[in-house]
């Protein structure tokens, strides 16, 4: 199975400046004229920039530096010049980008092709036609262009996603996803199924498209890394709707719900304030009297079979509704 990647760290290198040039007009009778030393270009930047089209990191893992061209020398005749190319770096909605060396975050893009520079390519240098001044008239003199920015990052996904399907292990988040979207995860009847989260899109009745994010099952002790840790519980921080899918079949799923809620609790109690709903998973399995009698405290609870398909055109009207309160 392909890992799911979303973390990335490498060095990125704008290019440097060109470098001005001292040279002096020639014509005949002319040995050495007005000086027309040209500025040398810029470098290139080092840009981030959104393509939608994207939902992890892997196409990134082995990058260790990224360089953009450097600005050309300017040249006689006051010729300025060539600008360094800059280099894109593309990734997928919903990163955070740090600078590794200061811990500080340098930005966030959540938009299609919204872009972010995170160096900046040096100035080019000035030639010797910058500095002709009345009491300089022939400065044999021009700069070096200024380096460019170098930088350590760190490019940290968050999904993002309107709705994030929570819950334990084997709960039927794979199969529910399926069945909603044309996602298809991998779907067995063992614990840890979904090491990586899934994505998945359905429509409403106007064509709007709502996206879902399957994520990997939560144990008790996951706030404190133990299963799969909390290396996916991040991807919760940005979904609009958390829906907590539990099989209602089990003995205790009560107890279930509680353990879930307490991790997310430890991790960052915030999300608990998000839009929650409860879905009671594998209806197809008990009695209707013995499935009316379930209940959780205030929150909205629906209840489904994902394998059957049962209530899941319900589910999806929750969805929009809570989405659109």
């Amino acid at each position: 199975m392909k890992k799911f990647i979303d973390e990335v760290y490498f060095t990125v290198k704008a290019g440097d400046g060109g470098k001005g040039v001292i040279s002096f007009e020639r014509a005949k009778y002319k040995p050495r004229g007005k000086p027309d030393g040209g500025d040398g270009g810029r470098g290139g930047n080092v840009v981030l920039k959104v393509n939608p089209n994207l939902s992890e990191l892997s196409h990134l893992i082995h990058l260790n530096q990224v360089v953009a061209e450097s600005g050309k020398p300017g040249g006689s005749n006051n010729k300025k010049g060539k600008d360094g190319k800059s280099v894109y770096i593309e990734i997928p909605p919903g990163c955070i980008i740090k600078d590794k060396d200061k811990n500080k975050i340098l930005g966030e893009l959540l938009k299609p092709d919204e872009e972010l520079i995170i160096a900046y390519g040096g100035k080019g240098g000035h030639g010797n036609a910058f500095f002709k001044s009345p009491t300089n008239r022939a400065p044999y003199i021009a700069q070096p262009g200024k380096k460019g920015q170098i930088r350590n990052i760190i490019i940290e996904l968050k999904l993002l996603a309107d709705i994030g399907l929570i819950g334990a292990p084997n709960a039927g988040k794979s199969t529910l996803l399926k069945n909603l979207t044309e996602a298809h995860p991998k779907i067995a009847d063992y614990p840890f199924t979904t090491i990586s989260p899934n994505l998945g899109i359905f429509y409403d009745s106007k064509g709007t498209h709502y996206s879902i994010a399957d994520i990997p099952g939560l144990i008790e002790g996951a706030s404190k890394n133990k299963g799969l840790g909390i290396q996916f519980l991040k991807h919760i921080e940005r979904t609009k709707l958390l829906a907590l899918i539990v099989d209602i079949t089990e003995e205790n799923f009560e107890r279930t719900i509680n353990s879930i809620f307490n991790e997310i609790k430890n991790y960052d109690p915030a999300i608990l304030h998000k839009k929650i709903i409860i879905v009671g998973n594998k209806i197809d399995l008990l009695t209707k009297e013995k499935t009316k009698k379930i209940m959780y405290n205030n929150y909205p609870v629906i209840y489904i079979s994902a394998l059957k398909k049962i209530n899941l055109d319900k589910l999806k009207e929750k969805f929009i509704e809570k989405l659109n309160e």
